[in-house]
């Protein structure tokens, strides 16, 4: 495979890639459902090459087809991120049909509900094991192909329960405390060698995605996210966002961002409502929901997973925090033209083409 176009390559501030007279390639993990297939959506309406990697065949399948219907190449492997050499065989057969891999995006994760005792302790290893160390090994397999080129963009799906534990979520909020941390020493040792590859760890919200449905509970009732909810296509959108800003850490919507700052200014008050509400919010409380279960903790579903989950009424739609970093996206690249053909120089849109129709937040 040839060496990207000279529009691929990075800018000097960061790693970002910038699709001008060809598709850059994107591999995402975790994109059988929920952010994950949000995001190879919306990239591929980007005309991004996409790359899939999940452990599940039907969702897979599901993914691409959505991919193709937007008129974007894409390449698929079955792979659990847990395990490195498979997730690292999987990168290979990606670039062999796509190219080499501009992005990269760590989306893969799962979680379980219940109280930390009453939680089987391999249950709490294979939460880690993905969520966690899912998240490291895709971050292994990707410098090992940025660092030597020297570009290249890393985005870690993080959460919004990395700046406070929630009860009930012991594993999972101990993993993206994890990834957090992780994405912290990455980066100083990445601006210590004076790279140009960038690592982003985007701090979602409770979102709208099968996870719910997927995660084990010890409750006997399953778990719901924590108002207020978005929708997955919102963080879909932050993360193409994060690839263009190239922030170290992004909380997505004003609500990660004010839990963040309450963490950091009212520790106490904050972990007083944690406690109030981190029982019943995250518990629908309806035995019926019971029918929806279908956990995914140690194997994937037979059946193909959609985007949103079951919480479609009380989603947001939209976040005013993305909408504002959108609209300073497109003004940074409306400022930025090159000497001779003013053309833009930004990946907020490939350029050459007919824009793309942004994604339909309202």
């Amino acid at each position: 495979m040839p060496r990207p176009p000279e529009f691929l390559m990075p800018s000097r501030r960061h790693g970002c890639p910038n699709p001008r007279a060809g598709a850059a390639v994107i591999v995402i993990t975790g994109a059988s459902s929920g952010i994950g297939r949000s995001t190879a959506n919306l990239f591929a309406r980007y005309h991004w090459r996409v790359g899939l990697i999940a452990r599940g065949q039907a969702g897979l399948q599901a993914t691409f087809d959505d991919v193709s219907r937007h008129g974007a190449m894409a390449a698929m492997e079955q792979a659990d991120v847990a395990d490195l050499d498979a997730l690292e065989t999987a990168a290979a057969r990606i670039e062999a049909v796509l190219g080499p891999i501009d992005a990269w995006i760590n989306c893969a994760g799962n979680g379980t509900y219940g109280r930390f005792l009453d939680t089987p302790a391999e249950q709490f290893q294979r939460v880690t094991e993905v969520t966690y160390m899912g998240t490291v090994n895709g971050t292994r397999v990707a410098l090992r192909r940025f660092i030597p080129r020297d570009r290249g963009s890393i985005v870690n799906v993080c959460s919004a329960v990395a700046f406070h534990g929630m009860p009930l979520l012991s594993a999972y909020s101990g993993a993206k405390h994890a990834v957090r941390g992780f994405g912290q020493s990455i980066r100083a040792e990445l601006a210590q060698d004076g790279s140009h590859v960038h690592l982003t760890s985007v701090f979602p919200p409770a979102v709208n995605t099968p996870f719910f449905d997927h995660a084990i509970s010890h409750m006997g009732q399953l778990g719901r996210p924590l108002a207020p909810v978005y929708q997955p296509e919102v963080v879909a959108e932050a993360i193409r966002l994060a690839l263009i800003n190239g922030r170290a850490e992004m909380p997505v919507t004003s609500t990660a961002i004010l839990f963040s700052l309450g963490v950091r200014l009212v520790p106490g008050l904050v972990a007083r409502a944690i406690r109030k509400l981190g029982y019943s919010g995250q518990l629908t409380g309806e035995a019926a929901l019971q029918e929806r279960h279908a956990p995914t903790l140690f194997a994937a579903s037979e059946h193909p997973s959609p985007v949103r989950g079951a919480f479609d009424a009380q989603a947001r739609s939209s976040s005013v925090h993305v909408r504002v970093l959108g609209l300073l996206a497109r003004l940074r690249e409306r400022g930025r033209r090159e000497p001779k053909t003013g053309r833009q120089a930004s990946p907020v849109r490939p350029a050459d083409e007919a824009p793309v129709q942004e994604p339909a937040l309202d």
